[in-house]
């Protein structure tokens, strides 16, 4: 039987000294801090790490991370960003870190073609928003792409990025969906990320490629992610929706970690990795507990459905033991960000979709 723990606060988990985050330098530089299982895992590496994908919310911080693991092993290995740089100063914020950086559109050839050969590759390269609206482009990145860089760096190990969307919603009572679970993904978002999934697969067949993909659902910083988006709402008087009573969450250096170790358990076929955090987490009182912070009253629109979309990481913690920070921590440190006005990316998760329309 899967024991479904509830959040209230989990004891088991190790909190950090650090009690809170007040700038964003410093967050930066806490996400980017390397554990010492990261720093031996980058160190029993041969070869450079290249990173597809970096300017995303979670790319910066898993770069600095790798480049911070590899100065504190006293190791000779690089560590490359690409991504079209979109965003203004995440660049420049990568080469002040020590990392190299290319500039390219991976869905033009020529610029795939022109990237080096590097034996630890990470792909996060992916598209969730917008993807109602331009389906075909959501395939196109989803799972055209893939193939055509699984075939660039078949003989490399590869770290995929996938999402815990590929599984349908689950009873809230049987603790998330395990790695064993059929995958069933709800809307064309979710499809094109299992083909994301089928197409390494059958790359890492082909060619005895080594990969392992990791499932994640969802990541946590101050400036983006679920406990900011119910945070926000408590504290300007908005409405909590219940229709996803229940999630799973991470904080993103626990997460960047996790994908960091992976190099060093690719496998053929691919090493199927759900990453989360081990609580079940309620909407519901996650709510009152920043209503309880703000002082606020919380109004809720809807009830708790008997199904959400979880997964069970049991797999993933033993193989790289539980997340560094609680979810307790999580809300202290969401709560004075949003009470300290602190930047945000304003980028909803939409985490209460249902429908798989994105």
């Amino acid at each position: 039987m899967i024991c479904c723990q509830y959040y209230y606060i989990n004891q088991i988990l190790t909190i950090p000294d650090i009690t809170v985050i007040k700038t964003e330098f410093q967050l930066e530089s806490y996400l980017s801090e390397p554990t010492d299982e990261v720093i031996s895992s980058i160190a029993s590496l041969e070869g450079d790490i290249l990173i597809l994908g970096v300017g995303g919310k979670m790319g910066p911080s898993l770069a600095k991370q790798a480049k911070r693991a590899i100065d504190s092993a006293g190791i000779d290995k690089k560590v490359i960003g690409v991504s079209r740089f979109s965003t203004p100063g995440i660049q420049l914020s990568l080469i002040d870190a020590g990392i190299e950086t290319i500039i390219a559109n991976l869905l033009r050839e020529d610029d795939l073609m022109d990237l080096p050969d590097i034996p630890n590759v990470i792909f996060m390269v992916g598209r969730k928003f917008g993807s109602t609206d331009n389906e075909s482009l959501t395939w196109t990145m989803n799972t055209y792409l893939p193939g055509r860089v699984a075939e660039k760096y078949c003989n490399s190990r590869l770290v995929v990025f996938s999402t815990g969307n590929v599984y349908p919603l689950t009873a809230v009572s049987q603790g998330g969906a395990t790695e064993s679970t059929e995958v069933d993904p709800i809307g064309e978002y979710a499809q094109s990320c299992l083909g994301r999934e089928r197409i390494f697969e059958h790359f890492s067949s082909q060619f005895g490629t080594p990969m392992a993909i990791l499932r994640l659902n969802y990541a946590i910083d101050l400036r983006y992610g679920i406990l900011l988006d119910i945070a926000e709402k408590v504290y300007t008087d908005k409405p909590i929706s219940l229709e996803m009573g229940h999630v799973n969450v991470i904080w993103q250096r626990d997460a960047n970690a996790v994908a960091l170790q992976s190099l060093t358990h690719c496998q053929t076929p691919p090493l199927n990795l759900n990453v989360t955090g081990p609580e079940t987490v309620s909407i519901r009182h996650l709510a009152l507990q920043f209503g309880a912070i703000f002082n606020k009253t919380v109004d809720f629109e809807g009830e708790e459905s008997e199904t959400a979309l979880l997964s069970n990481a049991g797999l993933c913690h033993r193989l790289f033991g539980y997340p560094r920070v609680s979810l307790g921590k999580m809300i202290e440190w969401v709560a004075e960000w949003v009470l300290s006005s602190g930047n945000t990316y304003g980028k909803p998760t939409n985490f209460g979709v249902r429908d798989g329309r994105f």
